[in-house]
């Protein structure tokens, strides 16, 4: 008698799938507005393992709120949707950071992908600073992340993406898998900066020296707003150390700074020079780190 190949079931007698349909969300909503002359965080709805920590004012009363991206699993896994969403209202100042790196795991044996859609806005005279600490994308994730920033006419925002693909330093690097990264940015309606990056390390792309050339960490770094823009470009050029890694420059009044190289460390260290560099063009007021980057 022939044994008939019994099916895998797509959910388990517990509800959990382990199918193309598995699905874990979580999201974050915030929003900042000007209450008697400080910036307050008036909105923090969640779902799921996204929270933030109590704001801070390190800057003073009248000063940039600080807020921490609180994401207890400490990673993406397959089937996990985050979705954060942070608005910024006329006059308010705000910056979002996060405690740690972010990790994207390897995808299941099934290859059920992850994903991440951050939304970001900001009215007419606020301010944002997005400054998360770096992503490590693990060898074999599979996921999308996919940002989009709308500002008014007179908004200011600043922010940065820092991927590290793979961990070379444990000899593990970033050989299969594939993330894409979609990048779209509007300023009054008009569309400013509209971008998509597929990174597949088996894609001739991603070794060619007309693409990631075999790097594997990568940075970009934006800036919107600046009175100077061509000031602040001679001011980056000035202030950064001279590498063939980054380059600089403004398009449709996107400042862009993109980093290409083999260091974490040095992608990191990068943006942070830019940033203090340029938040005094931008905001008025000098660059002040948030204290969970020193712990």
């Amino acid at each position: 008698m022939t044994a008939i190949p019994r099916a895998i079931p797509s959910c388990s007698e517990s509800g959990h799938r382990f199918d193309a349909g598995r699905r874990w969300a979580a999201s974050l909503e915030l929003a900042f507005a000007t209450r008697q002359g400080a910036t307050r965080m008036v909105t923090a709805r969640h779902q799921g393992p996204l929270r933030v920590q109590r704001p801070f004012h390190p800057e003073g009363h009248a000063g940039t709120c600080h807020v921490y991206l609180l994401h207890p699993p400490g990673g993406l896994v397959s089937g996990d949707a985050l979705a954060i969403s942070a608005r910024v209202e006329a006059g308010a100042q705000a910056l979002l950071t996060t405690p740690a790196a972010n990790k994207l795991y390897a995808a299941d044996s099934h290859g059920v992908a992850w994903r991440q859609h951050t939304r970001l806005s900001v009215a007419s005279g606020g301010a944002l600073e997005w400054l998360p600490q770096e992503t490590i994308a693990f060898d074999g994730t599979t996921g999308e992340q996919a940002t989009e920033i709308d500002l008014a006419a007179g908004a200011r925002c600043l922010g940065w993406e820092v991927l590290a693909l793979g961990r070379p330093a444990s000899r593990l690097p970033y050989v299969t898998g594939r993330i894409e990264q979609r990048f779209r940015l509007i300023r009054d309606g008009a569309p400013l900066w509209l971008e998509r990056q597929p990174l597949d390390p088996g894609h001739s792309r991603f070794l060619g020296r007309w693409g990631q050339g075999g790097a594997s960490v990568q940075a970009t770094l934006w800036a919107v707003g600046l009175a100077d823009e061509a000031g602040a470009i001679d001011a980056l050029r000035e202030a950064l150390p001279g590498s063939p890694r980054w380059a600089v420059t403004v398009r449709h009044g996107v400042l862009l700074l993109r980093y290409l190289g083999q260091a974490r460390n040095e992608a990191w260290d990068l943006c942070q020079q830019a940033w203090e560099t340029l938040r005094p063009g931008l905001l008025g007021k000098p660059a002040q780190v948030p204290r969970i980057w020193l712990t």
